[in-house]
Parts: C-alpha cells; sequence; structure tokens
C-alpha cells in the first residue's frame, strides 16, 4: 500500500480563516439581534437610552460568563 505524506498547506489570498468566513455572519446576526432587543424594548416602553444601556449590560455580563469572570 502506497504511503501518502501530508501536503503542507500554506495560506494565501484564497484560504480563509475560520474565524474569516464566520465573521460576517456572526456581525449580521448580532445586528439583527440587538435591532429586535431594542425595537421590543422600545415597543414595551423603555426609553431608547435606557434600552440601550440594559443590551450593553447584558452583553458585557454574557461576556464575562465566558471569560470565567461573571458573579
Amino acid at each position: 500500500m502506497p504511503t501518502v505524506s501530508p501536503t503542507p498547506i500554506t495560506p494565501d489570498e484564497h484560504v480563509v480563516t475560520a474565524r474569516e468566513a464566520l465573521e460576517p455572519l456572526y456581525e449580521r446576526l448580532e445586528l439583527h439581534t440587538d435591532a429586535t432587543l431594542l425595537s421590543a424594548a422600545m415597543e414595551a416602553g423603555w426609553p431608547a437610552d435606557e434600552a440601550t444601556k440594559a443590551l450593553a449590560a447584558l452583553r458585557l455580563h454574557d461576556a464575562l460568563n465566558i471569560l470565567g469572570r461573571g458573579n
């Protein structure tokens, strides 16, 4: 049986990382989610600045939990 030696892959302008491939989708989803949450909060009577602050606090809380620093 012939042996197969691994072929090294060197990045060039045609190869993208997983992050590069996923980042645009992640950003679109994040914008859509933010818009939906802010719209719902304002429809419920929240002022836009309070809704924005609440969403920012929620994102911070989630980020800290991911980093293992949450309460």
